[in-house]
């Protein structure tokens, strides 16, 4: 099984990136906050992975961390969850995020993701709410070549993203453009600086 593939990101699209191994290109399947701390054509990147082989298909997810690799399985486990609609739900919420709503039972904050209506949140979090205490759930590790992903919702990070989404920006750049500010400015660096120096890197 392939657990991790560390190279160089080919190319990306919606949801999806090509990461080139010693000349072999994988084609990973990925959420959106991992996506968007790739970085650009070119960067070196690790993503932690999981393959999932059917009768029709084999496919193989990517992860920015392994914390959200686990909660993958976790979703994916969950009857009618399968993992285009769990890469949904990681697109739209932290880990943190997502391990306080199953705590919490807080099925709402889980239909946030595209295509999850609240009966399927509501079995989501029901299914998890036992698990999610003993799950990681954090700021999302970094990935490869100094590139930090965003953290906890209301972070300055976080609202840095907001912020120039609010400006137009699709949610994959503005994540990648604050991602790659905060790697140069550091992780205590404030909002105002964040969008400053990621408008920058987004208009590039």
């Amino acid at each position: 099984m392939i657990a991790k593939l560390t190279g160089t990101l080919d190319d990306f699209g919606p949801d999806w990136a090509v990461i080139d191994v010693a000349g072999v290109g994988y084609l990973v399947h990925c959420s959106a906050r991992t996506l968007g701390a790739l970085g650009v054509r070119g960067d070196a990147v690790t993503v932690h992975t999981d393959l999932q082989v059917s009768e029709n298909d084999m496919r193989l997810l990517g992860f920015a961390d392994s914390a959200e690799r686990e909660w993958f399985r976790l979703l994916t486990g969950v009857q009618g969850v399968g993992s285009k609609m769990a890469l949904a739900v990681l697109s739209a919420l932290t880990v943190g995020d997502l391990r306080d709503a199953c705590a919490r039972g807080d099925a709402a904050m889980v239909a946030r993701a595209q295509g999850v209506g609240p009966k399927l949140a509501g079995r989501i979090v029901n299914e998890l709410k036992d698990k999610a205490g003993a799950m990681p759930g954090g700021s999302g590790a970094a990935l490869a070549g100094g590139v930090i992903g965003i953290s906890q919702a209301g972070s300055a990070s976080a609202d840095a993203v907001s912020a120039l989404q609010n400006l137009g920006f699709k949610p994959a750049v503005a994540a990648s453009a604050v991602a790659h500010a905060q790697a140069e400015l550091g992780e205590d660096a404030g909002e105002a600086d964040l969008i400053r120096v990621a408008l920058r890197k987004a208009a590039g």
